[in-house]
């Protein structure tokens, strides 16, 4: 049987991978879960939305007649992760996932490291601040409890309501970005603290560089645990990956 891909996306390197599959003349789908309004135009086939959990998604999977799932979803898409890998575990599917390095701190980097979003925003208690809020429109609703401070919002998509703090500032743009960009942007908004997702890659890391050359506080928030599985950092791995799989499972 040839390979049939089903590629989980939402990242640029989901992005970059149905590219390199469809110059490979691989049959592949990409699949968003639809929380962005404007995907990246893909050119292989998409769907957007859930699968129903983990019985969605074998069902899916068992449908069309998929051979190999890679997981190229955000590393803070934690829930999609796990589905996946129970999923293909049932299923005996291969599974690899085209993720990121995590960031880690080097010298001149001032970190407070915490586990969650619900840590992320007791560190924020306190006095008044400029902070630059990296977390994506889907949290912001959970920092409201701490509306003393200015907050500066960069979104993919405008949000759907006005963010819940009185003294904020939206900019609706798509990365990568630059450390001189971001460093200006900071200056600009007289930023004093950055709190972002530990995102990894290079796409996002601009404000973290830009947060080092001015001296200011990051606080990070650390990715959530998903079960082991086959990790790797390249889309030329995936590819490998593919080549050395086989197909003679009879789904």
């Amino acid at each position: 049987m040839a390979p049939n891909l089903l590629i989980l996306g939402g990242t640029t390197e989901a992005t970059a991978l149905s590219g390199a599959v469809h110059q490979a003349g691989l049959r592949a789908v990409i699949s968003f879960a639809g929380r962005v309004e404007r995907p990246v135009r893909q050119p292989i086939d998409r769907r957007i939305g859930g699968f129903g959990g983990v019985e969605g998604l074998v069902s899916y999977l068992q449908d069309q007649r998929v051979t190999h799932v890679i997981d190229a979803t955000h590393p803070f898409a934690a829930q999609m992760s796990r589905n996946a890998i129970a999923a293909c575990a049932q299923t005996g599917m291969p599974l690899i996932a085209l993720t990121r390095a995590p960031w880690t701190p080097v010298a001149g980097d001032r970190w407070q490291s915490v586990p969650d979003i619900p840590a992320a925003c007791a560190a924020l208690q306190g006095p008044a601040r400029r902070v630059m809020l990296a977390v994506g429109r889907m949290h912001l609703a959970e920092f409201a409890p701490n509306p003393q401070h200015f907050y500066l919002l960069r979104l993919v998509d405008a949000p759907a309501s006005p963010p819940p703090f009185p003294d904020h500032h939206v900019i609706v743009s798509r990365g990568p970005f630059t450390t001189a960009d971001d460093k200006a942007l900071m200056q600009r908004f007289e930023i004093d603290c950055v709190l972002s997702k530990n995102a990894g890659g290079k796409g996002a890391y601009a404000k973290i560089e830009a947060a080092r050359e001015l001296g200011l506080p990051v606080t990070m928030i650390d990715r959530p645990d998903i079960p082991p599985r086959h990790e790797v950092f390249s889309v030329q791995d995936v590819l490998d990956w593919v080549a050395h799989t086989g197909t003679d499972r009879g789904v």
